[in-house]
């Protein structure tokens, strides 16, 4: 059975691709955290004859914990949350600029697992039209493997399974 930080390092190796990691300064009471940023834009013919720009954002956070319980999921989706939206730009080109915190525990009770399912933040510009904010929540725990998530953060269920179940 891998401990906290090497679950850590496979996690952030996988981010590494795509992501600016940040494990030497994160956002306290953070172990790490990952950043990406992409712009987009779509044009008629020539490239000067620009009709759409997006831009798109995830920033993600990382927590090691033993035996968190439902009161501290909740502490630290609102810290990330709260870092997040410290970062993100709405505007005319803006899309998306997600919050995705992943909790890697030692053990989970089942009224942390509760918890974890009814975690929500949501963020809308401008009725939508300049964007929005969603909140993803993973918790892993080390000593089943099993992935507790949000009802954003199902998306992620297959990203993380793949990764421990990969052959390296």
């Amino acid at each position: 059975m891998m401990d906290k930080q090497s679950v850590l390092e496979k996690l952030l190796q996988a981010y590494r691709k795509y992501y600016t990691i940040n494990t030497d300064t994160p956002p306290e009471p953070f172990a790490a955290q990952a950043v990406f940023s992409a712009h987009g834009e779509n044009y008629f013919l020539v490239k000067e004859a620009v009709f759409a720009e997006i831009d798109s954002n995830e920033y993600v956070y990382f927590a090691l914990e033993d035996v968190p319980d439902a009161a501290r999921i909740e502490t630290l989706g609102s810290i990330a949350w709260e870092d997040g939206m410290k970062r993100v730009h709405p505007g005319s080109t803006h899309r998306n600029s997600d919050v995705i915190l992943i909790v890697i525990a030692q053990q989970v009770s089942d009224e942390t697992a509760r918890a974890v399912r009814k975690a929500e933040y949501y963020r809308s510009y401008r009725f939508g039209l300049q964007g929005w904010s969603h909140y993803k929540l993973i918790v892993y725990e080390l000593s089943s493997g099993r992935i507790f998530h949000n009802r954003q953060g199902k998306s992620l269920k297959k990203f993380m399974n793949d990764i421990f179940t990969s052959r390296q």
